[in-house]
């Protein structure tokens, strides 16, 4: 079905090609996936399979691409687009209509099909990915995860044969992204589909894939089954991580498989309690009162009170569409409470953040969007750096010195553009944390971040954290939220429903429970960390 033949992308100015001699046959109705770190390939060798690249990126590919009998060098995306459908990292980045219903349908309709076979194909699509609630929705006033979801469902109306996609669930919530890549699965074994696509959060797909494909540095390995490439792998999920410390072979890649062989280290930790320590915090630094915010005229939080301590972490949790987003966007003073307040600590006062000169708010409240690209102007890594070292008057190279410690190093005369989704991420973060906000708000921080970026970010949040600053994330990561945070509150339909330690309230979950606490329940563990340290083993 897709053959890769030798192939090598350069881009233009790039001291190393992107991929590197990559030779793979995938074969028709598999579902394959790419793992590799951040800025590895993953997504240049993604768009190789429509012709992005080169047709569209520019650079220089050598070697053959061929797609279901199509040579990609002689087919430009456009021929392709009835055999392969693309979903990129920015979901929102690919509409061109309005309307969740016209979204679907576009694609149908540019092909020439009949009314009644679009109409027919709408039906089912909207069924499938769960978006019949949301059909007459306008797209702007979707969450970032809702957003992803039609962005999936309008590619596969258009019945293409090959479907791509890079980071599918990376803004979905837990349920909604077992839905959509049980969807993928359908589709695979019932319509012989093939289905390539690129994630980081493998404890929530590898169980699900045929094949695997390591890429590092724009090298790949062949197609692997799952186990085998997961038992070597620097790139793993959590349920790996605890394998290996258990030493269990094979490699379990489900929760079902891996509680069948846990009941010895449940034996060995059930007389040994976590490690953690929760932090209680200062005094409050943010205060939100019976607040009301409407979000393109319809109100999406409403009567809402939640208080944050300074030198906490508090991870923000819910279905997507539940309000995390707009909740930050009120205390990042971008949308405004129409009823009741929402106020950061100012020295001895409270200040609303809507009301603040501009200079002012962002010395209190700093906040990384979902899309990271919108805090990026300037045309390299290091101009943007210079620019934000500038802008809240540090001393030069404070920007870059905090990149280098969250990203691990980032070439300072590449684009922003030319980054992958998660180092723009690591770019946008470090520009806010210069401002050194004394509450930091992140929307879905870990979209596009390897296991090993997330460690980094952790590992600075945590520090923040220590030295006073106030963090919020609105995230769907359950691993991240086990790792890091203090407390999580959970929001559905603008209300919050659960608010409390992250053990107590993670462990009760079915939902939001990470790897570890699924298969270690009754006891209540959440990370790999944690179960080595009391067993006295490194992680």
């Amino acid at each position: 079905m897709i053959v890769f033949d030798h192939v090598t992308v350069r881009y233009a100015d790039a001291d190393e090609p992107s991929l590197r001699d990559v030779t793979l046959t995938i074969p028709e109705g598999e579902l394959v996936l790419v793992v590799g770190p951040t800025g590895s390939g993953k997504s240049t060798l993604l768009r190789t399979i429509n012709g992005l690249v080169p047709h569209f990126s520019g650079g220089t590919l050598t070697g053959h691409v061929v797609v279901d009998g199509h040579p990609t060098d002689s087919h430009r995306p456009r021929d392709l687009a009835t055999v392969v459908g693309l979903v990129e990292q920015n979901p929102a980045s690919t509409f061109v209509t309005d309307v969740v219903e016209d979204e679907i349908a576009y694609g149908m309709e540019t092909m020439g099909l009949d009314p009644t076979t679009i109409r027919r194909r709408v039906e089912e699509t909207l069924d499938l990915f769960g978006l019949t609630p949301l059909r007459d929705r306008p797209l702007t006033a979707l969450s970032g995860g809702q957003q992803q979801r039609v962005a999936i469902a309008s590619v596969f109306a258009a019945g293409p044969r090959v479907l791509v996609l890079d980071e599918p669930t990376s803004a979905l919530d837990p349920v909604a992204a077992e839905e959509v890549l049980a969807s993928l699965h359908r589709i695979v074994h019932d319509l012989g589909v093939t289905v390539v696509l690129a994630e980081h959060r493998l404890e929530r797909v590898v169980h699900h894939a045929d094949r695997v494909i390591l890429i590092d540095e724009g090298r790949t390995s062949g197609l692997l089954d799952p186990a085998v490439a997961m038992a070597d792998s620097p790139i793993h999920p959590p349920l790996v991580a605890l394998s290996r410390l258990a030493e269990w072979s094979p490699t379990p890649l489900s929760i079902r498989d891996a509680r069948r062989r846990a009941s010895g280290l449940r034996e060995r930790l059930a007389d040994l309690a976590p490690l953690g320590l929760l932090t209680t915090g200062g005094k409050d630094a943010v205060h939100v009162s019976k607040a009301r915010i409407l979000r393109g005229g319809r109100p999406v939080i409403d009567d809402l009170s939640l208080s944050l301590s300074a030198g906490t972490v508090t991870a923000l949790m819910g279905r997507n569409g539940a309000g995390k987003s707009t909740l930050l966007g009120a205390l990042a003073g971008q949308l405004p409470v129409s009823r009741g307040s929402a106020r950061i600590a100012d020295g001895a006062g409270w200040a609303d953040p809507a009301a603040l000169p501009a200079r002012r708010r962002v010395a209190l409240v700093g906040l990384v969007p979902q899309q990271p690209e919108l805090l990026l102007y300037s045309d390299s890594v290091a101009a943007e750096c210079a620019a934000a070292d500038d802008d809240f008057r540090v001393a030069a190279g404070t920007t870059a010195a905090i990149l280098a410690r969250i990203s691990g190093g980032l070439d300072p005369e590449r684009h922003p553009r030319d980054l992958s989704e998660g180092q723009r991420l690591e770019l946008a973060l470090s520009v806010i944390l210069a401002g050194s906000p004394t509450v930091l708000l992140l929307d879905e921080p870990t979209r596009g971040l390897d296991y090993g970026a997330k460690q980094r970010l952790s590992a600075a949040l945590r520090e923040l954290a220590t030295t006073g600053t106030t963090v919020l994330l609105a995230t769907h990561d359950v691993e991240l939220a086990a790792e890091v945070a203090d407390r999580v509150v959970i929001l559905a339909d603008g209300e919050l429903v659960t608010d409390g330690p992250v053990r107590e309230v993670l462990a009760a979950s079915p939902a939001f429970a990470p790897q570890v606490t699924k298969v270690l329940l009754p006891q209540t563990w959440l990370t790999v960390d944690e179960v080595a340290g009391a067993l006295g083993r490194p992680a």
